[in-house]
């Protein structure tokens, strides 16, 4: 299962529906918590102009991919409706840990109920925007997908979103300084007591 710094202390995971703020809260709680750091997702998606490799996410080719899989590296994975695959490398965790910082992870829901489920100390946080209609326009004005991907992340954000009540808390981010703030105390809270 996990390796044995996985299962030392506590990880924090931020998931929701694409557009819902994760992003936007996850840089604000960075910012505030030098104790954080956000493990560098792997991603066999395109890398879109701008990115560096090893910063915004590692990315690899599909056989990169699978050579990681068979290796047992992955914490978690998810493979999208719309072909791409990403995953949380066990040894992002170990980085992080050997850097004396707590691990927050950006994943997708099902990703996250798997991680919830398999690694102890884990605190679940589900983001979502105040409705679906909000959601989708939110989606749609950042334009980095198509047409037809927004169309099949919308689908994927109604099944996420029947799964909201399985994490640990739920976040509306309706207003993204007090969504941050509200996840903020949260985890300032779950640090502080895991570390007593």
């Amino acid at each position: 299962m996990a390796s044995s710094s996985v299962s030392r202390g506590p990880v924090i995971v931020v998931t929701g529906t694409s557009g819902a703020g994760k992003g936007t809260i996850e840089r604000l709680l960075l910012e505030r918590m030098s104790e954080l750091e956000l493990a560098v997702s792997a991603t066999t998606r395109e890398r879109r102009p701008n990115e560096v490799d090893g910063t915004h996410y590692w990315f690899l080719t599909d056989d990169e991919f699978d050579r990681k899989l068979a290796d047992k590296e992955f914490l978690e994975y998810v493979t999208f409706p719309w072909g791409q695959r990403s995953g949380t490398l066990r040894s992002e965790i170990d980085r992080i840990r050997a850097a004396g910082r707590v691990p927050l992870l950006d994943l997708e829901t099902d990703g996250a109920l798997y991680v919830q489920k398999t690694v102890p100390g884990v605190l679940t946080v589900f983001v979502t925007a105040p409705t679906f209609e909000e959601l989708e326009r939110r989606l749609r004005a950042r334009a980095t997908e198509s047409a037809g991907e927004i169309d099949e992340r919308l689908a994927l954000a109604r099944r996420q979103l029947a799964d909201a009540d399985e994490f640990d808390h739920v976040i509306v981010n309706d207003d993204r300084i007090r969504a941050a703030d509200e996840v903020e105390a949260i985890v300032r809270n779950v640090i502080g007591a895991q570390v007593r």
